[in-house]
């Protein structure tokens, strides 16, 4: 019996409910942040990358 193989990498997609509002904040495996209210929009972005994804630059709601 063989031992299936690992993944190289594994992307981590890192989503924050901000205590006292409505809003998420996530954050891409490539360093990208993005804030919205709407739980769809945040994972339509997550799943969206590269597309909108700059690293170490916030985007969306109030900003």
């Amino acid at each position: 019996m063989t031992t299936p193989p690992r993944l190289a990498t594994r992307e981590i997609y890192r989503i924050d409910w901000i205590p006292g509002t409505d809003v998420l904040h996530g954050t891409c495996h490539c360093g990208a942040e993005h804030s919205a209210q709407d739980p769809i929009e945040m994972w339509e972005w997550m799943l969206g990358h590269p597309e909108g994804h700059r690293p170490q630059e916030s985007r969306g709601l109030g900003s």
